[in-house]
């Protein structure tokens, strides 16, 4: 009887030190009996949906425990709100509605998610010593008589920025007349909870994945062989590249950078940047093969980004779905191309003033203070340019609220604005000549020069050497093209140059994340100034062969990774249909032996999804 009772709260019980892993086999397990029962019910279209939102709603308990409330409060209120959009005939209360939604879930996901943020800014604003005090918890604990909720720190109910952003889509595409509502609570219960995509996404948007809850079941024998090629290769990810790299190398350096040489430093950016990329899209590719065999479509969320040859091409092929909602209902609201709207100027106002308080540093604050007042007065006194600028101010707004949206420290706002600011670079630098670009690029080495002379600091010496890198390639680029202009050249260097950027900005990704938001800033900020100064000291290179010896596995893997990334896509697409039409016997043989395979990189404690966090 004690084994049984001890399986079934195993089983059944929520555990915040095991939460329901697509790399465990225990989902594996849920997912079997889901299926198997699914595949008794499919063709009647009520009851599939709600036992997929009542399976959603257990896989959510299990990873968040009593957080699941808070989904069914999003559920629920934004399912009768958009009733309400669609009935009124008045566009002021279609308008006031769709507002009242918009309100109820930001502030929930504000409360959550930017509650430290908040106390930082009034405690630096006023002189005050405010704490962080959970209500939700404080509640919980009245109603339960007991103290059994921490009340002195807010903890982010995992996946709640996906899902508040698929909730304020749903309601936006019913103002919009985009889709009309959905029938009833249990068929929008699936649409925002569908466990595959729930925690760490991608975004489905209510227009494209609606129409789909109403179509018939359909798995045809290549879409069977193409979803079992997403997992296999979405596990590959998770555990041969993301984990095995953070724990045998990435991890070690960013939580101690001072202990590792300037050269350890640098490569633990460039293989975060792979990490990154494969545990994010080895979710994604777990979460599209799990929906398409029970036949649902997610949208593509990566679309080798390490191809991108600038910045902006960068965010049309990471994170998609983030990237569009962005642009739909942020870019577009704000004014787009077109003109600059009151959220514009209140936007960078407000952005200004939360950078200045976090700063804590005067001259930083000067400087924001500067760069702001400066673009709004461009925007008032520049008419004639006004529409190139509304342009960029509104897409630099995008980039550092998406910022604010991966979490709610200054390093985030600054990796968010870097992007941003790489996007702007490129919008002038692709509008100048090729003698132009050489002129600007050698002037601007020269004055890094000068400084890291003149003024010596780690950081004057990285960005002197990264624009002297950019100086030679500009240099060969500009003798090519006036012997024999080569375009291929020109994309490979734009890659190569694209992916040292993106890198160097996730120096403040990185090091910000998975912190207690109360300490956040400043062990982030400490860990990125530490790893500028280790990679701008002078580099012992005598070492470097042992360090290439010592770590020969990760930097292996590495560059097996990104050339596997690198492959054109007409070859993958070859090996992934020709893995779909294999005779299942076959099939079979070959996800035994690649299951075998990628759970002997397992590390000893299963590690979670990157994107959990946010």
């Amino acid at each position: 009887m004690d084994l049984i009772i001890s399986f079934l709260n195993k089983t059944f019980a929520f555990d915040e030190n095991s939460p329901l892993l697509f790399t465990q086999f225990y989902f594996w397990a849920f997912f079997a009996i889901v299926f198997a029962i699914f595949s008794l019910i499919h063709s009647k279209r009520l009851l599939r949906n709600t036992f997929l939102f009542i399976v959603s709603l257990f896989f959510y308990y299990k990873t968040s425990g009593l957080f699941v409330l808070l989904l069914m409060f999003a559920t629920i209120s934004d399912f009768f709100i958009a009733k309400l959009v669609y009935r009124s005939d008045k566009e002021l209360h279609r308008k006031l509605f769709v507002g009242l939604s918009v309100c109820i879930n930001l502030l929930v996901l504000s409360y959550f998610k930017y509650s430290y943020l908040f106390i930082d800014l009034v405690n630096s604003l006023f002189g005050t010593a405010f704490q962080v005090h959970d209500y939700f918890a404080a509640i919980g604990n009245a109603l339960t008589g007991s103290n059994r909720f921490n009340v002195d720190q807010i903890i982010l109910p995992v996946g709640i920025s996906f899902y508040t952003f698929q909730t304020i889509s749903y309601t936006m595409d019913v103002y919009r007349r985009r889709i009309t509502p959905v029938k009833n609570v249990l068929d929008y219960g699936f649409y925002v909870s569908f466990f595959p995509q729930l925690v760490a996404g991608p975004i489905v948007r209510a227009a494209e994945f609606i129409p789909q809850i109403y179509k018939p079941h359909f798995l045809g024998r290549r879409q069977f062989g193409i979803a079992i090629f997403w997992i296999l290769n979405g596990l590959a990810k998770k555990i041969i590249l993301s984990d095995y790299l953070a724990v045998n190398f990435i991890d070690r350096v960013f939580d101690n950078p001072m202990l590792f040489s300037g050269f350890e430093n640098l490569m633990a950016l460039f293989v975060y940047s792979l990490q990154v990329y494969a545990d994010f899209s080895g979710y994604t590719d777990i979460a599209i093969g799990v929906a398409m065999i029970m036949g649902f479509y997610l949208p593509q969320n990566f679309n080798s980004p390490y191809k991108a040859p600038n910045a902006s091409n960068f965010w049309k092929r990471w994170h998609i779905s983030l990237s569009r909602w962005l642009q739909d209902y942020l870019y577009i609201p704000l004014g787009g191309n077109r003109n600059a709207t009151f959220g514009t100027f209140f936007w960078i106002i407000t952005i200004a003033a939360i950078g200045i308080l976090l700063s804590g540093n005067i001259i930083i604050a000067i400087i924001v203070l500067g760069i702001a007042l400066g673009i709004v007065l461009w925007g008032i006194f520049q008419p004639e340019r006004r529409n190139k600028f509304i342009t960029n101010l509104n897409m630099m707004i995008t980039m550092l609220l998406g910022g604010l949206w991966h979490g709610a420290s200054f390093n985030f706002m600054i990796w968010g604005g870097l992007n941003g600011v790489g996007m702007l670079i490129y919008k002038i630098w692709r509008g100048w000549s090729m003698n132009i670009k050489m002129l600007m690029v050698t002037l601007i080495t020269a004055l890094l020069i000068s400084l890291a002379f003149f003024t010596p600091a780690p950081i004057w010496n990285v960005l002197a050497v990264w624009c002297g890198i950019i100086a030679l390639g500009t240099l060969v680029r500009w003798i090519f093209n006036k012997v024999t202009p080569n375009s291929q050249l020109s994309n490979a260097w734009g890659i190569f140059q694209t992916f040292i950027f993106i890198s160097f900005t996730r120096l403040f990704f990185r090091s910000g994340s998975n912190l207690d938001p109360a300490l956040a800033n400043e062990h982030a900020w400490n860990t990125a100034k530490n790893m500028v100064h280790q990679m701008g000291s002078a580099w012992n290179i005598e070492v470097i062969p042992d360090i290439c010896l010592g770590y020969w596995k990760v930097f292996l893997l590495f560059i097996i990774g990104m050339i596997i990334h690198w492959l054109p896509v007409r070859w993958k697409r070859w090996y992934r249909i020709n893995f779909a039409l294999l005779p299942l016997p076959v099939m079979a043989i070959i996800v035994v032996a690649v299951v075998f395979i990628v759970y002997q990189f397992i590390t000893a404690d299963l590690q979670a999804f990157i994107y959990f966090q946010f």
